[in-house]
């Protein structure tokens, strides 16, 4: 038997999408971080980059802003999506 919650990470419900391909740093974060302050409280926000500091440096700077990283993953060759749940 398979338990329910097992895959929930994979299966949080993305609220909001923000496709930063394109960007550096730091606006990368700047928009991250305004984007987080127009949510509510338990909302999720999906980030896409292709700037390699910014998959480190974005999940990073929200975390110290008190929000919850969900996860930082590899689409492809150059893309990698951030998901961080505001707190």
């Amino acid at each position: 038997m398979e338990e329910s919650g097992v895959e929930i990470e994979q299966e949080t419900a993305v609220d909001r999408e923000l496709n930063l391909k394109g960007e550096v740093c730091p606006y990368t974060f700047v928009r991250s971080k305004l984007a987080m302050e127009e949510m509510e409280a338990g909302q999720v926000l999906r980030v896409v980059l292709d700037h390699l500091p910014a998959v480190s440096n974005v999940p990073k700077s929200l975390s110290l802003e008190g929000e919850e990283v969900l996860r930082v993953e590899q689409l492809n060759g150059t893309d990698w999506e951030v998901v961080v749940r505001k707190r």
